[in-house]
């Protein structure tokens, strides 16, 4: 068995920071502890730090630093981490973004059947989605993807067995015990359970992603009408 942390060579100027072998909610705390202290530590020689369920890619300048050099970094950086930062009592957790979501099965296809399968109302089906405070756990799959959790597990749903073509941007949606929110049109195989009216990515602001790792996120139901002042789309979803 592989000890954990390890440090794995990710080709020029990156390091992987491997903290765990098993997805956990209680990881998230190490993995931006480590953020911060890699902030701190390679100053000016950072290109950019990707935190993800697991891992921690550190990315770096090689004309600033060589491997060598950012790899013995990056071993004195885990051995500080206190048992504090590694447990997440000092985290306080990220701040509370809010997204509201229009929960309707024009723009939510799947709100009716995964009510139904789960033996639900749609009521309380919106209720159990909206009542967690998610946390980001990482931005992936599209620019501005954000993977949240953990959903009640009375809404687990596994990934659509035939994926979309195109999903809505805004799509808020459910795979396993994850949900996320779709930042632009693409394809998807996730459950979608309504729309949120929410900028999710803009290339042009000057944090281009809504969302960020380490983020908790607080689902808001609104109405139509709502949806609409806010900006949403309300183009119904289409399977084909």
């Amino acid at each position: 068995m592989n000890a954990y942390p390890r440090i794995e060579n990710a080709g020029v100027g990156a390091w992987l920071v491997r903290l765990f072998d098993r997805i956990d909610e209680n990881n998230l705390a190490s993995v931006m502890a480590l953020c911060r202290k890699c902030e701190e530590a390679f100053g000016s020689a950072l290109v950019d730090l990707v935190p993800s369920y697991t891992t921690l890619l550190v990315q770096y300048d090689p004309r600033l630093l060589r491997p060598e050099q950012a790899r013995l970094k990056l071993q004195e950086l885990l051995a500080q981490l206190s048992p504090a930062e590694v447990s997440g009592a000092e985290s306080g957790g990220g701040p509370l973004r809010e997204l509201p979501v229009w929960y309707e099965p024009t723009v939510g296809p799947d709100l009716l059947p995964l009510a139904e399968k789960n033996a639900l109302s749609v009521e309380a089906l919106i209720e159990l989605h909206a009542g967690t405070v998610y946390q980001v756990f990482a931005l992936g799959f599209a620019p501005g993807f954000a993977f949240m959790g953990s959903v009640d597990p009375r809404l687990e749903a596994p990934r659509l067995a035939t994926p979309r073509p195109k999903v809505y941007a805004g799509s808020v949606a459910i795979a396993g015990l994850q949900t996320a929110a779709y930042p632009s049109p693409s394809p998807g195989g996730w459950n979608l359970l309504g729309r949120t009216p929410v900028v999710l990515f803009d290339h042009l602001r000057e944090q281009m992603s809504y969302l960020q790792v380490g983020d908790r996120v607080q689902m808001v139901p609104v109405n139509k009408q709502e949806f609409l002042r806010l900006g949403g789309d309300p183009t119904p979803q289409e399977d084909s």
